[in-house]
């Protein structure tokens, strides 16, 4: 079917903005992307998974300027010991960067890749990203596969003694940045990887997550600091037998976040843990969106979403779990709550079950409310102030989303970022 001749306006306007990169063992891969997008064309308003969130400013030829933040606050993660991979503004930086170099794992960066003809990438580039077109597309995770200018490729074959650190550094106000990451965990492997930063002006990322049997991946990412930043994120991820994924982001500041991740479980016990916590102020929209698709026998996924939001902010939530025939024994799980600390504030949430299994104990829930008026007055009967007495609350209602990271020392230094943001704003 035709596009709508606005849709395809609006596709081929941004596609004349941007350049192919020299491809080489990518090529094929980017092409198909590029005629992916051109069918489905770039988002707009009257897409079903886009009626919550303007893409405007997403898909524009050029991107909306944004004001460089600065702070003396020391960076997300900065007191753990960590390899440190960082791009700024896009674009990798050797200088800031440690040695791409760490027991049990490998690195690559994607210019490097493009390089080669052979190369284990090769086979998963691109490739989890176009599965995840259906059910529902996600033009713009295609817009970034075709148009990637570096990222990097991770095996992981081992345990590194520590975490991968992904750091994105923003230095120009105008800055477009398209980023690929591509991972594969092996057999037995385990690896953490953190990610922070608000990275460009505008900033489109995907990642690709390849966990083989009994792999495990633990991801912690934190979005924030500069106020005027947009970004849209694409987490696709496969899932192997007995495999484990669990990944938790917290986002705080950014005029628009788009936060997309699509799991499909493929092998019988594995497990699947997506989360996230956002505390919003004034001109703020942030969405997750979530697609987990069981396709295996016994496993057990959660999605767990608190948004905290004033000042008119929005949150939105679209959360779906499908179970494929077959999928007998699934245990499903899905809540998105929201804490809305004024009248101005919207919370808006679309969670889907679709079944076609029997055997499956599958829940979602989703709420939106003010402060316990009782817990407050509890509070302040014993003499804690009504400012220190909201955050209190505000932290208790945030935690079980916090709870889902399995690294005491990283979940207590998301707290203290928490505490830290909520102070400033008393």
């Amino acid at each position: 079917m035709a596009l709508p001749q606005a849709k395809q306006t609006v596709t081929e306007e941004r596609l004349a903005s941007l350049t192919m990169p020299d491809a080489g063992c990518t090529r094929k891969a980017r092409e198909a992307a590029l005629e992916r997008l051109r069918q489905m064309g770039l988002p707009s308003r009257r897409d079903e998974y886009w009626k919550y969130t303007r893409p405007d400013t997403l898909v524009s030829p050029d991107a909306p300027p944004a004001a460089l933040f600065v702070t003396d606050e020391p960076t997300m993660f900065h007191e753990f010991d960590r390899l440190k991979v960082v791009f700024v503004d896009g674009v990798f930086s050797p200088e800031e960067s440690d040695e791409l170099s760490l027991e049990g794992v490998t690195i690559d960066r994607l210019e490097d890749i493009c390089c080669k003809d052979i190369h284990w990438a090769k086979e998963l580039y691109g490739v989890l990203e176009a599965n995840g077109q259906s059910p529902v597309q996600h033009p713009l995770a295609a817009l970034n596969t075709a148009f990637a200018s570096d990222g990097v490729a991770i095996h992981v074959t081992g345990k590194p003694s520590k975490p991968i650190s992904l750091i994105y550094r923003h230095a120009s106000e105008t800055s477009d940045a398209i980023l690929h990451h591509v991972v594969r965990v092996e057999s037995g492997a385990e690896v953490t990887i953190l990610e922070n930063g608000p990275a460009a002006s505008r900033f489109n990322k995907c990642m690709e997550i390849d966990i083989a049997d009994g792999g495990t991946l633990h991801h912690v990412r934190a979005q924030g600091r500069d106020h005027q930043r947009r970004a849209a994120t694409h987490m696709f991820t496969r899932m192997g037998q007995e495999s484990v994924y669990k990944s938790f982001t917290l986002t705080v500041n950014g005029v628009l976040t788009r936060n997309e991740q699509v799991v499909e479980l493929t092998g019988d016990d594995a497990v699947a843990h997506v989360a996230g916590a956002c505390v919003g102020d004034g001109e703020f929209h942030h969405d997750d969106t979530v697609f987990v698709t069981h396709d295996a026998v016994n496993c057990e996924s959660r999605q767990v979403f608190k948004k905290v939001l004033r000042n008119g902010a929005t949150g939105v939530f679209q959360g779906k779990i499908l179970v494929k025939e077959g999928a007998q024994k699934t245990d499903g799980y899905q809540i998105s709550q929201s804490l809305l600390l004024d009248d101005d504030s919207q919370f808006l949430a679309k969670p889907e079950l679709e079944i076609y299994a029997d055997d499956v104990a599958c829940s979602h829930g989703s709420t939106s409310g003010a402060i316990d008026e009782t817990a407050l007055f509890y509070l302040r009967s014993r003499g804690v102030p009504t400012r220190e007495a909201t955050d209190m609350l505000t932290l208790a209602f945030l935690a079980e989303a916090v709870e889902e990271i399995e690294d005491e020392a990283l979940a207590e230094v998301i707290v203290s970022r928490l505490q830290d943001w909520l102070a400033r704003r008393r």
